[in-house]
Formats: structure tokens, C-alpha cells, sequence
């Protein structure tokens, strides 16, 4: 880069400022948050994660410096909305793994629910249910909202994998029936307003950090 197209070192402090008032926006907001998924925090950590990338870019343009600040997923970031900008319609999209952990559990869990008034069933949906985890499964997800299933994973015998939400922006919504054959097959990424993802890789980044500072540390 050439002098004449350097940042003043006015735009590199009000950069620094901008991270530092994210910095402060965040905080507050996880303070406040209300729950795993909300928005207030969300929009918060963008919000910083661009004011710190912005502050990075100026201040190596200026100084040739860099900071120590890492993006989570900015490898996989999404590509630039392309929606419209006051949508009409728009779609929530929600994928959730689970691992059957406790196959017994499940099992006993579903013939519990699947039991009417208590009275012994040998072969209709509850015994169905205490033997196979299919049966199980369709009692499970009959019997509870996906929301509740999340947050009683353990007591159905099932431990939780990656998650992500979608919410996706639409000009109007679509007829009755017209995408239920394959209800995926149509995310557009471009039309994404906000997503929210929760997966172990995040812990193992950070424990793989901490790691790698220790080593660090012992040498000698």
C-alpha cells in the first residue's frame, strides 16, 4: 500500500474505539440475555466480530501490526444478503442432532409416555415402545415439542450433537403444501437475516489454544 492510501492514525484510534464500545455492547447484551438463542446477543457478537476485523485490517494497513483477535467460523462466513430488504414472509430453519446415549432410557422413557391410564400393555403402542427405538423415537417426538426435547435431551436418553437455526428472508409466503416434499432443498444462504449454531468444535478450539499455550510455556 501507498503512503497517499494509508489510514491517518486518527482512523486507526477511532477503529480502536469502535472495538472497545462492541466490546462494551456485548457485555451488556450477554448480561441481559434472555435465553441460548438470543437475538440482542447474537447481533452483538457480529457487531464486534466487525468492528475487531475492521481494527485488525487498519491497524496492519498503518503500523504493519497485528492483533491477536480470531474470528470464530470466519473461514466458513456467509456470503452477503441478497434478500429483500423488508421481507414479507420468512422461513425458520432447524436442524439439531442427537446421539441415543442411553438406548434403555429412551426405551423406558417412551413406554412411559406411550402407557394410557396407567393400565398394562403388552401389545399395542406402549410395549411397541419399550422394544424398539423407532417406536421410541416416533413416541418422543409425538408427545413433545422439539424445544422441550432439547432441554430434557438427557432424561430421554440422548445426547445432543451440533445445532443451527436459520431464519431465512422470503418475499411472500409460499401456497399451502408447496414445499413440504422437500422442505430444505430451497435454503438460500444469501437469504439468511441471522443463524445461530452451537457445536463442540467451538470448546475444542479453545481448549486446543490453551494447549498449545502451555506448550508454549514449557519450553525452555
Amino acid at each position: 500500500m501507498s503512503d497517499a492510501a494509508q489510514p491517518t492514525a486518527a482512523e486507526v484510534r477511532a477503529a480502536a474505539e469502535a472495538v472497545k464500545a462492541a466490546l462494551d455492547r456485548h457485555l451488556a447484551a450477554v448480561e441481559r440475555r434472555s435465553g441460548d438463542d438470543d437475538t440482542a446477543v447474537y447481533e452483538a457478537f457480529n457487531a464486534l466480530a466487525t468492528a475487531a476485523e475492521a481494527y485488525d485490517e487498519i491497524l496492519y494497513d498503518r503500523y504493519d501490526e497485528v492483533t491477536p483477535f480470531e474470528i470464530p467460523g470466519a473461514d466458513g462466513a456467509l456470503p452477503p444478503y441478497a434478500g429483500p430488504d423488508e421481507p414479507h414472509a420468512l422461513s425458520v430453519l432447524i436442524r439439531r442432532d442427537y446421539a441415543v446415549a442411553e438406548p434403555q432410557r429412551l426405551l423406558a422413557q417412551a413406554r412411559r409416555i406411550a402407557e394410557i391410564d396407567g393400565e398394562p400393555d403388552t401389545t399395542g403402542p406402549a410395549a411397541r415402545a419399550g422394544v424398539s427405538p423407532l417406536a421410541a423415537l416416533g413416541v418422543l417426538f409425538g408427545e413433545y415439542e422439539p424445544d422441550e426435547i432439547a432441554s430434557r435431551h438427557k432424561e430421554f436418553g440422548l445426547e445432543e450433537g451440533d445445532s443451527t437455526l436459520w431464519v431465512t428472508a422470503a418475499e411472500e409466503l409460499p401456497e399451502p403444501g408447496e414445499w413440504l416434499t422437500a422442505p430444505f432443498e430451497h435454503a438460500d444462504p444469501e437469504r439468511i437475516i441471522c443463524r445461530f449454531d452451537v457445536s463442540s468444535v467451538f470448546d475444542e478450539d479453545d481448549d486446543d489454544d490453551q494447549e498449545e499455550e502451555g506448550a508454549g510455556g514449557s519450553d525452555s
